[in-house]
């Protein structure tokens, strides 16, 4: 009943073109968005400087993508989670492989960039992941305690340094001998996904993989 009445105040309209479209995305946006998508898998070895297990991306950060990630992050366009999700369903490959974990967990902001952003762009993209394939979602554990700098301005040195202790899990037993897939929207050093997966494992799960929408 809420989301359509939502529907009725904020009509769903095409994340790209802006045109009213009940799938967020029309079909030309979609074939347009097609021969950008190149569903990546990168899996990781023990000896690797990344953490998790693997990493499931959609995209390359570039081009129409790029663009789209700024009006999502920074111009207020929340809706377009629904354009990045509905996209993403629609791979088999990716949807079996997300359904293979227990657990779905976002990064999270500070207190202080949420309210100033108004949205967790990476918590809306994964609780319509967990709405659609019914995938338990935990965003009460994982906290983000450190208002860090902006990732995006700094290099691959100075990201992890500034993101070490930015994270603390707080009621974490359920999370012991799970397969966790974390979600944020862009993967580029791997730093923020590496420092949350490493208090996750110090828990005791089971694997740690992480989908982002792009990888730049």
């Amino acid at each position: 009943m809420l989301d359509f009445i939502l529907d009725l105040i904020y009509p769903p309209v095409c994340g790209v073109c802006g045109k009213i479209d009940k799938n967020s995305l029309c079909k030309k946006c979609e074939i347009q968005l097609r021969k950008q998508a190149v569903y990546g898998i990168d899996h990781y070895s023990q000896d690797s400087d990344q953490i998790i297990d693997e990493h499931l991306y959609i995209f390359m950060y570039g081009g129409v993508i790029r663009q789209i990630f700024l009006n999502y992050k920074f111009n207020e366009k929340a809706y377009l989670y629904k354009t990045f999700t509905n996209f993403l369903l629609k791979n088999e490959k990716f949807v079996e492989i997300i359904k293979s974990y227990d657990i779905i967990i976002p990064v999270p902001l500070s207190k202080e960039r949420r309210k100033k952003r108004g949205y967790n762009q990476s918590g809306l993209i994964a609780k319509e992941i967990s709405k659609k394939l019914n995938i338990p979602i935990n965003q009460t554990s994982l906290k983000k305690v450190k208002n860090i700098v902006a990732q995006s301005t700094l290099n691959k040195e100075q990201r992890e340094k500034n993101i070490q202790g930015a994270y603390i899990l707080k009621n974490a037993k359920s999370l012991k001998s799970k397969k966790v897939l974390i979600i944020d929207d862009i993967y580029t050093t791997g730093s923020t996904i590496n420092e949350c997966s490493k208090i996750l494992y110090e828990v005791g799960t089971n694997k740690i993989g992480a989908l982002t929408i792009a990888k730049d």
